[in-house]
């Protein structure tokens, strides 16, 4: 494929992205104008709950670093933590932006001096770790199910399609690790439909895949426990914003499930960050999770200006502070 007919494919798919995010927008800006018109009483919130949400986040944050610094094996915490802020804020700025984050923050750990080859493994083997920790959420609500803790059919039907695609994710994983040829095959198919990854494709898979279960195996008890933190915190932030809202407070593990369907919300590219379906799926869970309706709205919008909306200067700051330190090297002269 020459460079020219690249380069059009490219724009073309950009222009789509656009277009999808718009009408994504169209479809959601009745209910997030709803949600947004609530937001004057969220001012009205004592900073103290605001101060422990904000703890709580930060807190989620810093466990990823730790994990993403676990995987590399370095001692570089600030080039750590301001190129996954900085992911973090590209990936939530543009429809479909994760695959910009993701290589941005690769050029940013390379440039701060790690090795190529080791951020590549470091980082596939963090989002591995984490995806799997973010699917195993719904099981931890199974017991309420089974037990009939007054859960709302809404909420345990989410709770059962979430431990379905845990099912069909470890059912699809499962044989990619354990087994070479599945991998390979994979492999010769994606060479095939995109010739530019290389003939040697199956080859560096099952060698990325092998550096991968290397990490992972002598720390795997310290890479759960920092994933656990992450989502941990987080969920912490939401249910401090529930409790900020609602004196009746539900049962915690009803959130949970409301908190599991926020996080498949957010996955959503056709808005930058699920804008819109976070907001109106969020709220409408905790409804059915207990909370009262004016409650859930602004429990929504308290959590989502700390998770989402904050982080995005933050990124920008971090971004900012690490071309300081780091922006006039050269990544192809750096110490190993």
């Amino acid at each position: 494929m020459s460079a020219r007919s690249a380069s059009r494919r490219n724009v073309i798919v950009r222009i789509v992205v656009l277009l999808v995010a718009l009408v994504g927008l169209y479809v959601v800006w009745p209910s997030l104008l709803d949600e947004l018109d609530r937001l004057p009483e969220v001012d009205r919130l004592n900073p103290v709950w605001f101060t422990v949400m904000f703890a709580c986040e930060a807190a989620s944050f810093a466990c990823l670093w730790m994990l993403q610094r676990l995987m590399l094996r370095s001692t570089r915490w600030y080039a750590v933590a301001t190129a996954q802020l900085t992911e973090n804020a590209v990936a939530k700025l543009l429809p479909g932006g994760t695959a910009a984050g993701e290589a941005l923050q690769y050029r940013m750990l390379v440039t701060a001096g790690e090795r190529p080859e080791k951020v590549g493994v470091a980082l596939a083997a963090s989002g591995v770790v984490d995806v799997a920790t973010v699917l195993a959420l719904p099981v931890l609500s199974l017991p309420f199910i089974l037990l009939g803790s007054g859960v709302d059919p809404g909420l345990g039907k989410t709770a059962v399609v979430g431990v379905v695609i845990l099912l069909l994710v470890t059912a699809v994983m499962v044989p990619l690790v354990a087994y070479d040829r599945p991998l390979r095959w994979v492999g010769r198919t994606i060479a095939k439909v995109h010739p530019a990854s290389g003939t040697d494709l199956p080859d560096r898979l099952v060698a990325q895949r092998d550096q991968i279960l290397e990490v992972l195996a002598a720390r795997w008890w310290q890479a759960i426990l920092f994933a656990a933190g992450n989502w941990g915190f987080d969920y912490l932030a939401l249910v401090t914003a529930v409790a900020a809202f609602d004196p009746g407070f539900p049962n915690p593990a009803l959130i949970l499930l409301a908190y599991v369907t926020g996080q498949v919300l957010s996955t959503i590219s056709i808005t930058p960050g699920g804008v819109g379906f976070v907001e109106a799926g969020l709220a409408a869970t905790l409804v059915l999770a207990g909370v009262p309706r004016g409650s859930a709205a602004l429990a929504t919008l308290a959590y989502r200006l700390v998770s989402f909306w904050l982080a995005l200067p933050a990124g920008g700051l971090a971004y900012w502070r690490w071309h300081r330190r780091y922006g006039d090297r050269d990544p192809v002269s750096q110490p190993s």
